[in-house]
């Protein structure tokens, strides 16, 4: 008895279709380094953080190497809330006093890693989990002794622990939580943290995961390709302007370090990573060398 296998012949064609246009792509990116930043306001139900395991369980396979730096504001928010502790920002940065980096480390290192950690691992990828203090990964100072409280800044990258879970072939995701050179945890902005590993690392792609469609221009209009000096015009003239000027910013330094060519994608479209890197369109915007 013959049996009919699922799809139409059309259908399987644009299947084979879709993979033979990801060849060249794939050819060139096996073992390089990727650093994903994946942002905690991209996360919806779940939903995102299945699409997102299941693109990096594919880029292990094919022989990228990827590093993840992820975030969990909306998280630690909830949090504080459950806990009768109020979330205080200044200049967009959380005020953290003693007792809300507990919960900033609990969170990000305790929660939100390590459930990243299991999908992956659900998916059938081999991963670990680490925060920025393990093994000095991050090693960082307080931005000020004043109000900001240990809100940090990265000064060193210890990258031996990530070169060692590579030759193993584990996908390393950080918790950017780091550490002051007398121990104490420190609250690192997760774009920054990204852009300092993926500059260490001299990564080929630094990816930025964002609740944007990518970098837009006065109209709105999504820009796909620019210059580290375009960049730094539109900061100048306000195009870019908010949250997106840190997140700029540590791409430029990222670029500067040596990385081959940053990434802004919008994060809530499902398999946004694997549309943006294997494909001749991608999804957002890209930073590439003058």
């Amino acid at each position: 008895m013959i049996s009919a296998r699922g799809g139409s012949l059309e259908v399987n064609q644009e299947k084979a279709r879709v993979l033979i246009e990801a060849l060249p792509y794939i050819r060139t990116f096996s073992g390089k380094t990727f650093v994903i930043k994946y942002g905690g306001s991209t996360r919806a139900g779940g939903v995102s953080d299945s699409s997102f395991a299941d693109d990096l369980v594919l880029l292990s396979h094919i022989g990228i190497r990827p590093v993840v730096v992820h975030g969990g504001g909306p998280e630690i928010s909830g949090w504080l809330s459950k806990l009768g502790i109020s979330s205080v920002f200044s200049d967009g940065r959380r005020i953290t006093d003693d007792e809300t980096m507990e919960v900033v480390e609990m969170v990000l290192s305790g929660k939100v890693n390590r459930d990243l950690v299991t999908l992956v691992q659900k998916r059938g990828g081999r991963a670990v989990g680490i925060a920025g203090r393990d093994a000095g990964l991050l090693i960082g100072e307080r931005i000020s002794e004043g109000e900001l409280g240990a809100v940090g800044r990265v000064i060193s990258v210890n990258t031996e622990i990530l070169d060692l879970l590579d030759r193993h072939r584990y996908t390393t995701i950080v918790a950017p939580v780091g550490v002051d050179r007398d121990g104490q945890p420190l609250n690192i902005n997760a774009d920054e943290v990204a852009s300092e590993l993926a500059g260490a690392l001299k990564a080929e792609k630094l990816i930025m995961m964002t609740d944007t469609p990518g970098v837009l221009d006065s109209g709105k209009n999504l820009l796909t390709s620019l210059s580290p000096e375009q960049v730094k015009k539109l900061m100048i003239d306000k195009t870019i302007h908010g949250g997106m000027v840190p997140k700029m910013q540590g791409c430029l330094k990222a670029i500067e370090a040596g990385v081959g060519k940053v990434h802004v994608i919008d994060g809530r479209v499902p398999h946004a990573l694997l549309l943006e890197i294997f494909t001749p369109e991608g999804v957002g915007t890209e930073i590439t060398r003058e």
